[in-house]
């Protein structure tokens, strides 16, 4: 069983800057892949982000790329995604989840476990 806890979301001014955290409880943390995924009031839940057990293979949302990265820090079992030049349509929960298996998994939002999410707010 892993249990994930988000951090970091707040208010933030468009073009400014987040870093959101995922700790991860679990001795086996490093063998999971790892995303974030956004949820927009009234949309589905999408896809932003993921990462491999390793960290050697990252997928981003295109809507995202250049602007959001993703890292892990297997010996801290902790997931971040930094988040720079937000836009208010970030504006968001931010879930993070994880998954035992291939890092296409967690891409398609099948992953097998999910945190409880964190608020991103971007105003204009």
């Amino acid at each position: 069983q892993v249990q994930l806890v988000e951090s970091g979301g707040g208010l933030v001014q468009a073009g400014g800057s987040l870093r959101l955290s995922c700790a991860a409880s679990g001795r086996t943390f490093s063998r999971y892949a790892m995303g974030w995924f956004a949820q927009a009031p009234g949309k589905e839940r999408e896809f932003v982000a993921a990462i491999s057990w390793s960290g050697a293979s990252t997928r981003y949302a295109d809507s995202v790329k250049g602007r959001f990265t993703i890292s892990r820090h297997n010996v801290l079992n902790t997931v971040y995604l930094q988040m720079n030049s937000l836009k208010p349509e970030d504006t968001a929960v931010y879930y993070c989840a994880a998954d035992a298996g291939a890092l296409s998994t967690v891409v398609a939002g099948r992953g097998d476990y999910w945190g409880q999410g964190t608020q991103v707010t971007v105003s204009s």
